[in-house]
């Protein structure tokens, strides 16, 4: 230890360290990088290769680290994996033997493995001039998981929960944070997993895709929870956490899933024949949806949170804290999340911008930063950590798509801009807003954003009919000014990640239609002047003449990854029914200003 801390301290006199941290092989494969303990950047490769969910080696994600971190491939000092094929090996071997019929999906874990291994070769063709002598640290997926939420958290202690699909043979981890050290205390192994429940029965409502387990959710609160009882044969509570009923699964018997060709997850049914016996027929991907369909959903949702809350219950009881740092991929159950605080006996909660896979290669950097290294960990805005443009090269970009010829644009100052963007807001434009740097994570956060008025009682139907053509049951989120939240909501706390669904208050719901959903919630971010001064003052000027500090925000996109340089911004403007873009300074508008 002596000698580790002589030879950091040597270091930290004479050169910076550069670490890069990568998710690979999972899906939303993603990069960021750190100097010393202060993360500079951070983007996942589906928003350059325009692939969603891509699990690819994310080259385009490490360039533009490198390149925002203003250093060559040759500058590297280490490379943090947001995995480690030697995590749970006994549990994994113990398995193996006394479950046979398991062997081809060992198979595929070890080819998954062999590539983890040979990561070396994939950074080195990166840059073929450059020299790549960086070294490579594995780390555990769920330590990652919590370390991208924790050491970011400001908690001087906390318990923490990682909850996902799986990792490194484990599906929920837990523990305590105290004296900036991460200790975890116990998991929760394959075959059973929280996440798998979730995904499966995802599945057997019609949402076959990866990561629709948001349709689930945004359908849930349409119905009534008269399936819980038939849903509890398939997931059984223990002391502490819950063990799947593997009768009703497949993924512990045969291989579930395969990559196509653009590196994105396809599953085959996770779930086994016997569900029908027990729920019906599953609903078709193109089936009307019906009531059933809709009581399942929110027999689902509830289920799901009971485990939830059980998981917590007990580990508040265990370690006595009150603050919780919440990790993985079910961390995005919103709905879930809004009811911690009421439902357990938390009263902090926090949640990183991107708790799933993709934030774990911040994760696995800033443990290794902070408990090999002793860096201390900071970040200066945690939630727009990707490429920003200025307006000299916006004008650039706008005048080589020959925009100018098409449609009226103009540049303005900020202080001329916002008035006239409110305006065409009440006048029921539907408004692309692209600014600074893009949104590190899943939402769209005022940066890469389409706004509209939710006062408007229309308003979800036109943001359909216009750009986003999807299912009508889901809802649009509200941006709200953060000191106004509790004037709104039935909440007064800071939400800047768009991570937790509250109900509006009743009063308030006749006000903002456009953000109402159907159980009378919304799915809020909160906006301070610190986090995003630009997006904060629009809003602001949007109170200051509607008299309600909340604006309709959804994501920049069409059936895409948001988007991410102007071009693309500018090309969804085109090929869609959207009325107006801000680009910077610049705005752009399919009629007269």
């Amino acid at each position: 230890m002596e000698f580790r801390n002589l030879q950091i301290g040597y270091s930290m006199k004479n050169k910076n360290i550069y670490t890069l941290g990568i998710n690979f092989l999972h899906s939303d494969s993603s990069a960021c990088i750190f100097e010393n303990g202060n993360l500079l950047a951070a983007a996942e490769e589906e928003r350059f290769t325009r692939i969603k969910h891509t699990s690819l080696f994310p080259k385009q994600s490490i360039l533009f680290c490198l390149n925002e971190a203003g250093i060559l491939l040759s500058n590297l000092d280490y490379v943090t994996v947001n995995t480690n094929p030697f995590s749970s090996i006994h549990k994994k071997l113990f398995y193996l033997v006394t479950n046979f019929s398991s062997l081809k999906i060992a198979f595929f874990s070890l080819l998954n493995s062999k590539k983890k291994i040979k990561l070396k070769n994939l950074i080195s063709n990166i840059d073929l001039n450059e020299t790549f002598n960086a070294k490579i640290k594995f780390i555990d997926h769920h330590i990652s998981h919590i370390a991208s939420s924790t050491f970011f958290s400001n908690f001087k202690d906390c318990v923490n929960l990682s909850v996902d699909g799986f990792g490194d043979f484990s599906s929920c981890s837990w523990g305590l944070y105290e004296n900036n050290k991460i200790k975890l205390d116990k998991k929760i192994y394959f075959p059973h997993s929280l996440g798998i429940f979730y995904q499966s029965l995802t599945q057997f409502l019609g949402f076959k895709s990866y990561g629709d387990e948001y349709k689930l959710m945004g359908l849930s609160p349409y119905g009534k929870p008269i399936y819980k009882d038939k849903l509890l044969n398939l997931i059984h509570f223990t002391d502490t956490g819950f063990e799947l009923n593997l009768d009703y699964f497949l993924h512990h018997k045969e291989k579930i899933f395969f990559l196509n060709s653009n590196g994105q997850f396809e599953y085959k049914n996770i779930y086994s024949d016997k569900i029908y016996d027990l729920l019906g027929d599953e609903r078709k991907p193109n089936d009307p949806i019906t009531q059933r369909h809709k009581d399942l959903a929110k027999s689902i949702q509830s289920v799901y949170e009971d485990v939830f809350f059980h998981i917590l219950n007990n580990l508040h009881l265990k370690y006595n804290s009150n603050n919780l740092s919440l990790s993985g991929g079910c961390a995005m159950n919103s709905v879930a999340n809004g009811k911690i605080t009421k439902k357990t006996k938390f009263k902090d909660v926090y949640i990183s911008p991107n708790p799933g896979d993709a934030g774990g290669s911040v994760g696995s950097a800033a443990y290794f930063l902070q408990n090999d290294l002793d860096f201390k960990i900071s970040v200066n805005n945690y939630e727009y950590l990707g490429k920003g443009y200025s307006n000299e090269e916006i004008k650039k970009i706008i005048q080589s798509f020959n925009i100018d010829k098409k449609y009226f644009y103009n540049y303005m100052d900020f202080n001329e801009l916002f008035p006239i963007v409110c305006k065409k807001l009440i006048d029921e434009k539907v408004i692309g807003w692209f600014q600074g740097k893009m949104e590190w994570g899943p939402r769209a956060l005022g940066n890469r954003s389409i706004l509209a008025d939710c006062r408007n009682p229309k308003i979800k139907e036109i943001i359909n009919s216009k750009i986003k053509r999807r299912e009508s049951f889901r809802p649009f989120a509200p941006s709200i000014l953060e000191d106004h939240t509790k004037d709104w909501f039935e909440v007064n706390k800071t939400i800047p990640y768009m991570s937790e669904v509250y109900k509006i208050r009743e009063e308030k719901k006749n006000k903002i239609p456009g953000v109402v959903h159907v159980d009378g919630s919304g799915r809020l971010q909160t906006v301070n002047k610190k986090n995003n001064p630009i997006y904060y003052s629009l809003i602001k000027e949007f109170y200051k003449i509607t008299k309600v500090p909340i604006i309709l925000n959804t994501s920049f996109n069409e059936n895409e990854p948001i988007v991410n340089k102007p071009y693309e911004a500018l090309e969804c403007f085109k090929r869609t029914d959207m009325d107006i873009i801000v680009l910077g300074n610049w705005i752009l508008s399919k009629e007269i200003l």
